[in-house]
C-alpha cells in the first residue's frame, strides 16, 4: 500500500495527510471491507494483538476479544458508508486497550490504542471533565469562557500547557487564553500566521475535531495490504500518523506530545484548544472524548453569546433605521436629518465619523477636516448603487491616500445617486503591535535529500507594527447597512415622486389659473395709466404683473424641461453681435443708472432661436445688475475663439462660495430664494438658461477672474 511521500514546506500544502499510509506506534489497526473481509493491517498488529492476519479472512475468525468482535458486528454489512466512532475497553495479552471502530468510504476500521491507566482512573478523570460543563455554560463572555476552559482541560488532562486560539478572518490565530506550567515560556497574546495550518489540515480539524500526537520521537508503523489497494482514508482515525513537517514544527517549539480540540461553529473552524507536553504523553481515549465534549459545549456557548450580541446589534440598528426613515419622509433637508441621527448611526456601526453629501453640500460629524470629507466623497465612484467598502489604505484611490491620515476604513451608502447623495461612515486606523509566535518565515536547511525548506526554528515573540488597516467591517454591520440602504433608496424615491407630483400640480395651477387674471389686471393697469389722474399707479400695476408673468413663464419652462419636452427652439442664422447690442440698448433704457459697457464686439453669426437666446442673455444681464457692486459697470464682450462665438457677461464682485457653485444651475436654489438683492427671484433663471444653451449645442459656465464674476456662453459659429 502507499505510505505517503517526502514533504517539505514547498509541497506541504498539497500533502495528503488523510492517507499517510502509517500509524503512531502506541496502537495497532485492522481494516475490513464492508462485508467484513480483512483488507489490511498495521505492521505491528501480529505482535500487539497476538494474531496471524491473512488477506480476505472474515473478521469473526480473528482471535480478537469478544467485546471487539461484538462492536464490529454493528459496522459490518449493509448500512451507512460513514459511521462515527464507538469504543469499548478490551484486554489483550495482559495489556489494556481502547478498541475504537468506525466506518468510512466503504471500509470498516478497528483501532486498538494502548491505555496506560486503569479504567477506574479514567472514570474519575472523565467525571471531573463532565463536572466542568455546567460551569462553562454559565459564562456570559467569550473571554471568560476560554479562560476557564483552558484551566479545566489542563486540570483533567495533565498537559504542561493548554492554549485557546481564536482565528481571525484571514485565518491567522491569536492565543487568547493560556494555562501553563510556571517554568515554561508564556505564549498568551501571540499571533500565529495562517500558514501554520495548511488548508487540508484545517479541513481535517473541522472533520475530526480531536487530534492526539503521543510522542514526536516515535517511528511510524506502516500499513500492509494489497499493492493495488486504494490508500486507506484515515480522516477519522485516532492513530493516524503525523506529517513530518508538523513533527519538525513541534520539535522546534520544544514540544514532546500534543493534543488539539477544534471549536467548530456552523461548519467553520472558529478556534482551537491546543495542548502541549514537554515529553511523551498518552491521554486515554475517554478523557480525550470528554475534552471533545467540552469543546462542543464551548462552541454552543460561544455561538449563543455571539448570537445574543448580534441580535442586540441588529435590534439597535433596526431601531435607528426605522426612526431615520420616518424622519426622512416628513422632513425637508436630508442633511439635517442625517446629522441629528449621527450619534446613533455611529454607535450602531462602531464607526468614528460620518460624512453626508447631498446635491454637492457636505455635512461632517466627527473629528474630520471638511476639506478631507469633500475629497473622500469625491473619491467615491459615480452612479454607484451598492455599498462601497474600504478597510485598509490600499483599498483607496492612490490620489487620496496621502491625505487620509488615520481615516482608512470606509462604508459608504449611495442613498440618492441622482443627487450625489452619500452617507459615509469612517473608521480610524488601528495601529497594532502584533506579537507573532516567532518570525513567520521559512528556513533553508540541508538534509538527507539535499536542500529543503523547513518550519521556523524560533518561537520567541517577534513584534511587528501593522499600520494602514482599520478594524474590518463586521458581516452583521454590512448586512444591516444593506437593509438601511434599501430603505433609504425607497424613501428618497418616494420623496422625489411626492415632490414631482406637488410641483406638477403647482405648475398646472400657475399656467392655467393665474395667467388669465394677470392678463386682465395688466390691461386694467394700461387703462389706469392712460386715463387716470395718477398714472404712476397704472405703471406700478403693469410692472408687478409683468414680473409675475415672467415668473410664471420661467416655471412653465421648467415644467417643459422636467417633462422631457425641451423648450422647442427654432434655429436660424442670427447675428449674435447685433442681438447683444439690441439687448444692451434695452437695458440702458430700462436702467439708466447702471453703466452697461460693450467692451468688445467681434462679428459672430450663429444658428439660434433669437427669442430664446435673448432670454439667456437678458437673464445674465439681470443677474449682473442685481449682484454686481453698486456703481460699477456691467461689462459685455462678444468674441470669437476658434469655431465658437463667446459672450462674456461680467460684474464686479467677490468669488461665489464653492458650495453655492456646486448648485449654481439647479432650480430653486436657497441662495436665490433668500437673496435680498433679488427678492422676487426663484433660482430658475440659470437653470432655464443652461437648458436653452444646451439646445443650441453650446455651453454656459461660471468663473471668477480678478475682482469680477464672469458668466460665459459658448455657441458654435455658422
Amino acid at each position: 500500500m502507499e505510505h505517503g511521500r517526502q514533504v517539505d514546506l514547498l509541497n506541504c500544502a498539497d500533502e495528503p495527510i488523510h492517507i499517510p499510509g502509517s500509524i503512531q506506534p502506541h496502537g495497532t489497526l485492522l481494516f475490513f471491507t464492508a462485508d467484513g473481509a480483512l483488507e489490511g493491517w498495521s505492521a505491528n498488529a501480529p505482535a500487539m494483538l497476538g494474531i496471524t492476519p491473512e488477506l480476505g479472512v472474515p473478521y469473526a475468525s480473528l482471535a480478537l476479544p469478544r467485546a471487539a468482535l461484538e462492536l464490529l458486528i454493528d459496522y459490518i454489512g449493509p448500512g451507512e458508508p460513514e459511521v462515527s466512532p464507538s469504543m469499548v475497553p478490551v484486554c489483550i495479552n495482559g495489556m489494556d486497550f481502547d478498541c475504537v471502530v468506525h466506518a468510512a468510504l466503504g471500509r470498516v476500521i478497528a483501532e486498538f490504542e494502548r491505555r496506560e491507566v486503569s479504567a477506574d482512573e479514567v472514570t474519575q478523570f472523565a467525571l471531573k471533565a463532565h463536572a466542568s460543563i455546567d460551569r462553562l455554560r454559565r459564562q456570559k463572555t467569550i473571554e471568560g469562557l476560554l479562560s476557564i476552559a483552558v484551566d479545566q482541560i489542563r486540570e483533567f488532562t495533565g498537559f504542561d500547557r493548554v492554549m485557546a486560539y481564536r482565528f481571525r478572518p484571514d485565518d491567522s490565530g491569536d492565543v487568547v487564553a493560556e494555562a501553563r506550567r510556571e517554568d515554561i515560556v508564556p505564549y498568551l497574546g501571540q499571533r500565529y500566521p495562517a500558514s501554520d495550518i495548511p488548508a487540508q489540515a484545517r479541513r481535517l480539524y473541522v472533520l475530526n475535531t480531536l487530534r492526539s500526537i503521543i510522542d514526536v520521537n516515535d517511528t511510524m508503523v506502516p500499513l500492509l495490504g494489497p499493492a493495488d489497494a486504494l490508500p486507506l482514508d484515515m480522516s477519522h482515525a485516532v492513530l493516524r500518523s503525523v506529517s513530518p513537517v508538523h513533527i519538525e514544527y513541534l520539535k522546534n517549539m520544544g514540544v514532546g506530545a500534543s493534543m488539539s480540540v477544534s471549536i467548530v461553529i456552523n461548519g467553520r473552524l472558529w478556534g482551537l484548544i491546543a495542548c502541549h507536553h514537554m515529553s511523551r504523553k498518552l491521554v486515554p481515549y475517554s478523557i480525550r472524548m470528554a475534552a471533545d465534549v467540552l469543546a462542543q459545549v464551548m462552541a454552543s456557548t460561544i455561538h449563543s453569546i455571539e448570537s445574543r450580541q448580534e441580535t442586540q446589534m441588529v435590534e439597535r440598528a433596526a431601531s435607528t433605521r426605522t426612526k431615520l426613515v420616518e424622519d426622512l419622509l416628513i422632513e425637508d433637508d436630508p442633511l439635517e436629518t442625517f446629522g441629528r441621527f449621527a450619534e446613533a448611526v455611529l454607535a450602531a456601526t462602531q464607526a468614528q465619523a460620518q460624512v453626508t453629501c447631498y446635491y454637492g453640500k457636505v455635512r461632517v460629524h466627527g473629528d474630520l477636516p471638511h476639506d478631507l470629507a469633500e475629497a473622500i466623497v469625491a473619491s467615491l465612484p459615480d452612479a454607484e448603487h451598492d455599498l462601497v467598502v474600504r478597510e485598509k489604505l490600499d483599498d483607496w484611490p492612490e490620489s487620496i491616500r496621502d491625505r487620509l491620515g488615520k481615516w482608512v476604513g470606509l462604508l459608504a451608502m449611495p442613498f440618492d445617486p441622482a443627487a450625489n447623495g452619500w452617507n459615509v461612515l469612517l473608521r480610524v486606523e488601528q495601529i497594532e503591535q502584533v506579537a507573532w509566535g516567532g518570525l513567520p518565515e521559512k528556513t533553508t536547511t540541508f538534509g538527507p535529500l539535499g536542500e529543503r525548506l523547513t518550519p521556523r526554528g524560533s518561537f520567541d515573540a517577534w513584534y511587528e507594527t501593522v499600520r494602514g488597516h482599520a478594524h474590518p467591517w463586521e458581516s452583521t454591520i454590512l448586512a444591516n447597512s444593506r437593509l438601511t440602504l434599501a430603505e433609504l433608496v425607497r424613501v428618497m424615491t418616494s420623496r422625489r415622486a411626492q415632490t414631482e407630483a406637488t410641483r406638477a400640480q403647482l405648475l398646472a395651477m400657475l399656467g392655467h389659473d393665474l395667467r388669465d387674471p394677470l392678463h386682465s389686471i395688466n390691461m386694467a393697469g394700461m387703462v389706469l395709466e392712460k386715463g387716470s389722474a395718477q398714472p404712476t399707479l397704472g405703471k406700478r400695476i403693469q410692472s408687478s404683473t409683468s414680473r409675475m408673468q415672467r415668473m410664471i413663464s420661467q416655471v412653465l419652462d421648467m415644467s417643459r424641461i422636467d417633462g422631457g419636452l425641451g423648450l422647442g427652439v427654432t434655429l436660424e442664422p442670427v447675428n449674435l453681435t447685433a442681438l447683444v447690442e439690441d439687448l444692451i440698448d434695452e437695458a440702458r433704457l430700462a436702467y439708466p443708472t447702471v453703466p452697461f459697457l460693450l467692451t468688445c464686439d467681434e462679428q459672430a453669426m450663429v444658428n439660434a432661436d433669437s427669442g430664446r437666446l435673448g432670454q439667456v442673455l437678458s437673464n445674465l444681464l439681470s443677474n449682473a445688475r442685481h449682484h454686481g457692486e453698486v456703481g460699477k459697470p456691467v461689462r459685455i464682450c462678444v468674441r470669437v475663439e476658434g469655431k465658437e462665438a463667446v459672450v462674456d457677461v461680467s460684474n464686479a464682485g467677490g468669488q461665489i462660495p464653492t458650495e453655492v457653485v456646486a448648485t449654481l444651475f439647479n432650480p430653486f436654489k436657497r441662495a436665490s430664494l433668500n437673496n435680498p438683492r433679488n427678492r422676487t427671484g426663484m433660482g430658475l433663471g440659470l437653470y432655464i438658461a443652461q437648458q436653452i444653451v444646451r439646445e443650441h449645442h453650446g455651453e454656459i459656465a461660471y468663473r471668477h477672474d480678478g475682482n469680477e464674476v464672469i458668466f460665459s456662453v459658448r455657441l458654435p459659429l455658422l
